[in-house]
């Protein structure tokens, strides 16, 4: 039985409908979301479905860079790293994480879904852990680690400021005093404030960021589903991002219709809130584009009535009309099923006109003929808006015949002006950084406590 209903779903397109979409470059789906083109939506049986098999890397190999950058190999041998926070002293804090395993199989595409995207995942257990990175020699390469919180519930979202280190568990988000410099956690966590999490816990991820005045986080929630098949009681207190009052941890939702909000992030030049989202699948591969998009406050963004606005998504029941009036276009398209995890935005000083762009990590598609994202892709930005293509910044993780590396998850800049990549399926965090000095200046965990002491 399984065997049958694996190869049902190994072939390419079984539609309901009589004809297929039309196909296009992915590239075509990059830019500005009020212009993106958008095919007609089809319904499948099975959806397209491609799945890109794990090598690794060998001792030696590692992605690319543009000119101007070097790669190395920041903390190796890890356990599934899913997300990075570089703290102000040098160190870098890897929530290493897999999902719960909760969701039940509802369906005979459930099974096949499971089966299929378990062949992209690493065969390394993962850890559920933070562990801290130290380079303390500066040479680009961590030679020390401590695992700084065990045991966790599929870590995911990490914050520091105010004294506080944050981790966002799949269903609370936790607390603990702490300084950089620190390579121990004292005591257990205080719970800040409960997250929608198993039974089901579709979209396990839960991103967080603080504002920039310390006072607020905010964390995303994804939906239970990909189009609401478990029902909307499924989805209370999903696919939204809250807002977290600090030190209370009293919450309300801050913008809704979200599906699997990531990469939460204050655009430094503006100050506003950004994210980047993962949308629908099973309406072919060209449907729907994941996007980037400036969080506004009370918005709805459409999940899971319609997308890119007004367009209505025709497997949902009851069809809400006066939502889909309501729903806000995003702000950028980085084309279908990249399934981006990870933002961060460049430092001032980041050289070769880099400076202030997005750069996003693009996990890669499992549900599209062609593959598309396995990189890093950089967005340029002019006055705290998209200004221009998205483009590659790191790449080599899938290989010219569709075996993959590694794949990108969390993105995030260090003191150093570089940027750190967690790579969930080489089992690697990844330290990009400028060949000339930029400004920005590594400050080593020595140094820091020399400082310290003489203070």
């Amino acid at each position: 039985m399984i065997r049958s209903l694996i190869a049902i779903g190994a072939l390419p397109l079984l539609a309901l409908g009589a004809c297929s979409q039309v196909e296009f470059p992915a590239s075509d789906q990059v830019g500005d979301a009020s212009a993106v083109k958008l095919p007609a939506a089809e319904q499948y049986l099975f959806p397209p479905m491609n799945i890109s098999t794990p090598v690794g890397w060998e001792k030696g190999q590692k992605p690319t860079a543009p000119d101007g950058f070097t790669v190395t190999r920041f903390g190796d041998d890890m356990a599934q790293p899913r997300n990075v926070l570089p703290l102000p002293n040098g160190d870098v804090l890897v929530a290493e994480a897999g999902g719960p395993g909760t969701e039940p199989v509802l369906r005979p595409k459930d099974l096949i879904y499971g089966i299929v995207k378990g062949k992209a995942h690493s065969s390394k257990k993962p850890g559920m852990d933070v562990v801290l990175l130290r380079d303390a020699n500066g040479d680009g390469v961590a030679e020390q680690r401590t695992v700084l919180a065990k045991n966790l519930n599929s870590p995911f979202g990490l914050a520091y400021g105010g004294g506080k280190l944050y981790v966002a568990d799949t269903d609370a988000v936790l607390t603990w005093d702490f300084t950089p410099g620190q390579t121990a956690l004292a005591g257990p966590p205080t719970k800040l404030t409960d997250l929608p999490g198993p039974p089901y816990d579709h979209h396990w991820t839960k991103s967080i960021v603080l504002s920039p005045d310390g006072s607020t986080l905010y964390a995303g929630t994804g939906s239970n589903s990909n189009i609401v098949e478990r029902g909307m009681e499924a989805e209370q207190n999903r696919a939204l991002i809250w807002e977290v009052n600090l030190p209370s941890g009293a919450k309300r939702p801050y913008a809704t219709g979200l599906r699997n909000p990531n990469g939460l992030t204050f655009n430094p030049t503006s100050g506003q809130l950004w994210a980047v989202v993962n949308e629908r699948d099973e309406l072919g591969n060209n449907l729907v584009p994941d996007y980037m998009t400036s969080v506004r406050e009370g918005a709805f963004y459409g999940w899971p009535y319609s997308y890119y606005g007004q367009h209505v998504d025709p497997r949902v029941r009851p069809q809400r009309p006066d939502l889909v009036a309501k729903a806000v276009v995003p702000d950028y398209s980085l084309s279908s099923h990249v399934a981006p995890l990870g933002m961060a935005f460049g430092p001032a000083g980041l050289p070769g006109g880099y400076a202030g762009g997005a750069f996003v990590g693009e996990h890669g598609s499992w549900d599209r003929k062609i593959f598309n994202g396995y990189r890093v892709s950089f967005v340029p930005f002019a006055e705290g808006r998209p200004a221009g293509k998205a483009r590659d910044f790191v790449t080599g993780f899938i290989t010219p015949d569709g075996k993959t590396h590694g794949r990108p998850v969390g993105v995030a800049f260090g003191p150093d002006n570089a940027l750190y990549v967690a790579d969930d399926v080489g089992n690697i965090v990844w330290r990009i950084a400028p060949n000339a000095p930029t400004g920005g200046g590594r400050q080593s965990a020595a140094s820091h406590a020399v400082e310290k002491r003489a203070g």
